[in-house]
């Protein structure tokens, strides 16, 4: 008990959580393609550079040498601190930039300034990328607005003595801001759609986890039950001095016991189609998600262990057609030691229907396992399909039985014990 209190609970992290500490891990490769994309196109700050060099000798060249060099570096880094706005539906703080973020920003723009003051109309270049940044560093509808009010500004400013029109810096502006805002909406489309399936892949562990959980639940609740009263009522024969009914007490545990461990290993290795206790109860399952009363019985341990597989099979496939076909209101399953009848009160089949794919593997699964399978319609409406081993109910060379035969054999089941 000590130990338990001791024991640190496990930390409970949700999908979302997990997609953010992905993001924060990206590869190398990732990040240096992302850098590289960013990085290739400063090579327009080659000219604004070039200029502040050939006029090294006055105090505009010298600022340019410094600041055009310090603007690419701190474009880079602010690319770099906020790229995960390529990617992501939202930044991971919310749809609020962080103040950090502003500072770096308007740090940024103090050097495009920079720029233009020390080498003037070349220096424009580094304006066009601080607004090109302002995409990723706010929401996108300011990011073009930086974008437009910059394209204005660069307008009014051809009017400045030494200053020409450049029509040509618009094409590079637009272009880019379109170029920009395209890979945005891409890359968070394509991180959503990863990010969804990502979710859904964790939600079908859980709920595959839940499902074999609720399943060995189903397989087992019954047998160990049954296996307990047993073992106490051996040991009371016992002390009662019957040695030989309790011998037959012990041989039935065991029969159960082998049963129970056989449906466990067919349910861990994932073919639960075999195990009729866990067809029962899936089929309970979807008859009511379906709001079609169900008659289910609770009894199972009677059935021979060579009959479960095509009995389950039984279940799973009528069942499958209750639900598709039959528009139905209540559904009868009725097991016997060597039976079982599945029946609606729907539709029924149509005169000139067969039986399908369906029910034509069944009747070879019940052939396989020496039993017979019988398909009727019910008056007045409905269906029945019954599987039952050859000695309870004749068989013809096909497989089927004849509709008299059906209707004595129906006559002749036991109702057997059920649950709504």
């Amino acid at each position: 008990m000590d130990d338990d209190k001791q024991r640190p609970a496990p930390k409970r992290t949700s999908a979302l959580d997990a997609a953010f500490s992905r993001d924060s891990e990206e590869s190398v490769g990732n990040r240096l393609i992302m850098l590289f994309w960013a990085g290739v196109w400063l090579f327009w700050m080659l000219q604004p550079f070039v200029d502040a060099v050939q006029h090294i000798d006055t105090v505009g060249g010298v600022v340019g040498v410094v600041a055009v060099p310090l603007f690419c570096i701190a474009y880079l880094a602010h690319f770099w601190a906020c790229r995960a706005a390529f990617f992501r539906l939202s930044y991971p703080w919310g749809h609020r930039t962080r103040p950090i973020d502003q500072l770096r920003y308007v740090g940024l723009g103090a050097l495009a300034l920079a720029c233009v003051l020390a080498v003037g109309q070349d220096g424009i270049a580094a304006v066009i990328f601080f607004a090109l940044s302002g995409l990723w560093t706010m929401p996108l509808v300011w990011g073009w607005i930086t974008v437009i009010a910059t394209a204005v500004t660069y307008v009014l400013l051809w009017n400045l003595p030494g200053w020409e029109a450049d029509p040509s810096s618009f094409i590079g502006l637009g272009f880019g801001a379109v170029a920009i805002s395209v890979g945005m909406i891409a890359g968070r489309r394509q991180h959503q759609l990863r990010e969804s399936r990502q979710v859904n892949a964790e939600l079908m562990v859980q709920q595959e986890r839940n499902r074999m959980a609720r399943d060995l639940h189903d397989i087992l609740g019954h047998s160990l039950t049954v296996i307990t009263v047993k073992a106490e009522l051996a040991g009371r024969l016992m002390d009662a001095g019957a040695q030989e009914r309790a011998r037959s007490e012990v041989a039935d545990l065991e029969r159960l016991s082998r049963t129970a461990l056989a449906d466990v290993r067919r349910a861990v290795e994932g073919y639960r189609e075999i195990s009729l206790s866990g067809e029962l109860a899936r089929a309970k399952e979807a008859l009511a998600a379906a709001n079609i009363t169900a008659s289910i019985p609770t009894a199972l341990d009677q059935v021979p262990a060579d009959l479960v597989e095509p009995f389950a099979w039984t279940v799973r496939e009528c069942v499958t057609n209750v639900l598709r076909h039959s528009r139905a209101s209540a559904c009868t399953i009725q097991v016997t030691p060597s039976s079982i009848t599945v029946t609606d009160d729907g539709v029924g089949p149509g005169a000139d229907v067969g039986d399908g794919n369906g029910l034509s593997g069944l009747r070879e699964r019940a052939l396989a396992a020496g039993a017979v399978l019988v398909s009727r319609s019910v008056d007045p409406h409905g269906f029945s399909v019954t599987v039952a081993t050859s000695a309870d109910q004749p068989d013809r060379a096909d497989g089927t039985a004849s509709e008299g035969d059906a209707l004595r054999h129906t006559a002749q089941q036991p109702s057997g014990e059920s649950l709504a």
